[in-house]
């Protein structure tokens, strides 16, 4: 993927998970649109796409988090839209749901999670974050923490993908 490396991915994803203050594994997965929007419909009914996804581990599930998937075509839309790289747009999608996995829910909570968002992008240089982007704290229709046990990844596995250490 143009600018963005697994190893870069991973980089990134460790100073997010750090400034979340989320101490497990996090996967992230940049897929197809079609690829997400069976995800949606499998896990929330919906069946369209949508640009982000979080899979929260079940509890006790050791030192992992999470999965994130990111749709691919999404991201590269709304990057070119928004005037910023792919790769940017990657990680602000990744930081989304690495706060969520860390127990953010900016539908209930009234604006910590946007608040957190705001003030982790700014430290970590990224352009406007989801939240902020929505003009609102809520997201309804578009983000939301999947309660779902932790997925292995398929046979052949995704485009480009992240584990970050603990």
């Amino acid at each position: 993927m143009p600018g963005l490396s697994e190893a870069s991915l991973a980089r990134f994803v460790a100073r997010a998970r750090r400034s979340a203050g989320l101490r497990k594994t996090v996967n992230i997965a940049v897929l197809s649109n079609r690829e997400v929007q069976a995800l949606n419909r499998r896990f929330r009914g919906k069946n369209k796409s949508t640009d982000v996804l979080s899979f929260p581990a079940a509890n006790g599930f050791g030192d992992f988090a999470g999965d994130i998937a990111i749709a691919r075509e999404i991201a590269t839309l709304n990057a070119a839209r928004l005037g910023h790289s792919f790769a940017d747009e990657v990680k602000i999608l990744s930081l989304h749901g690495i706060l969520h996995l860390a127990g953010y829910d900016h539908e209930t909570d009234k604006g910590e999670m946007r608040r957190k968002e705001e003030h982790t992008r700014r430290l970590l240089k990224l352009p406007l974050g989801l939240i902020e982007r929505s003009g609102n704290g809520s997201r309804r229709n578009n983000k939301v923490r999947l309660k779902a046990e932790p997925r292995k990844t398929r046979q052949g596995g995704p485009k480009l993908s992240a584990r970050t250490p603990r």
